[in-house]
């Protein structure tokens, strides 16, 4: 699928310039509002049944993100260019990851709505 984002999640600071003292309180007000928003959640789902193909679905997201981790992410990059320990490099890696040539979701499924939402856009509009 074009135009779709290899890596969710996450907060980068590649480019980050300014305030250390504002850096770190927005960090550590993402922290601790982390198990606020996140447990209710998997509360919710935990006993949730799941298909097949639900669980291959989710192996090729991951997929996606070892793409992402291989050819953008800048400190595994320089950890392989840079004589690195390749293992020690790659231990974040998923360790069951699917790679679907062309995949195309089942219209109006749940997938397809993850994948309509993970087009690129700027989250920060408006802020």
């Amino acid at each position: 699928m074009s135009g779709e984002t290899r890596g969710v999640g996450g907060i980068f600071f590649d480019y980050l310039e300014g305030d250390r003292a504002k850096t770190y309180a927005f960090v550590r007000d993402c922290g601790d509002s982390l198990l606020e928003a996140y447990l209710p959640i998997a509360g919710r789902r935990k006993d949730e049944p799941f298909t097949s193909d639900q669980r291959a679905f989710q192996e090729f997201r991951r997929g996606r993100y070892v793409e992402f981790n291989l050819l953008y992410d800048r400190g595994t990059i320089f950890g392989l260019k840079t004589g690195g320990r390749i293992e020690s490099i790659l231990m974040s890696l998923p360790p069951v990851v699917r790679w679907l040539y062309d995949f195309q979701p089942e219209a109006g499924s749940r997938e397809a709505e993850l994948l309509e939402f993970l087009k690129p856009q700027n989250w920060l509009v408006g802020t």
